[in-house]
């Protein structure tokens, strides 16, 4: 099983990154298993244009670095999206490259073609907040769940820390990490 881990905090080493790799850990527990981080502030992705040029080819016509994330996403097993809250939604790293995918919502919903679909692959949401707002979290769980629907990913439990803000402030969550490594180990598994 392969699972692609995209980072979608520009800061390096923060607190989403911080989860994201304890997931990592638990799911390197479990045999036969790789997984591959890809850091969206390191790339080069334009926003869509919505100019329609993937309506009748499911290929986006920007030619940049999301022309290999198609890819590497199509290949995975699992895809995880982890980022911080910014203003109650997801980094705009992030929506850059969520945007990006409407090329793949053209492949499902315009020209009618599931994909990998019967390989129950799955998608998870992982997001760190510094607030506490009840509803932090909305923004960001909707969006998630209509890229995988549009990858025809499975919507994996996801999972959501509120209260780390400053540099540091999830490492300071060891039973958070542990939930953390407990996700990564059932997503190994195939139990998310």
């Amino acid at each position: 099983m392969h699972t692609l881990i995209i980072l979608g905090s520009p800061r390096k080493n923060g607190n989403s990154e911080t989860l994201a790799q304890s997931v990592a850990t638990g799911i390197e527990q479990h045999p036969d298993t790789t997984v591959e981080f890809i850091r969206l502030n390191d790339l080069q992705i334009s926003p869509c244009q919505g100019c329609g040029g993937c309506d009748k080819t499911s290929t986006c016509v920007i030619n940049d670095d999301m022309t290999t994330l198609y890819e590497k996403v199509d290949k995975c097993d699992h895809l995880i999206l982890a980022s911080p809250i910014y203003f109650y939604a997801l980094s705009a790293q992030c929506k850059i490259f969520i945007d990006r995918f409407q090329a793949r919502w053209a492949r499902k919903y315009l020209l009618g073609i599931s994909f990998r679909k019967d390989e129950h692959r799955q998608g998870t949401l992982l997001v760190t907040a510094a607030t506490e707002g009840k509803k932090i979290f909305d923004g960001a769980l909707l969006t998630a769940r209509t890229l995988f629907d549009a990858l025809d990913l499975e919507n994996g439990e996801p999972l959501l820390v509120r209260g780390v803000d400053q540099r540091g402030a999830m490492q300071k969550k060891t039973e958070t990490l542990d939930q953390a490594v407990a996700l990564g180990r059932k997503i190994a598994s195939g139990m998310s």
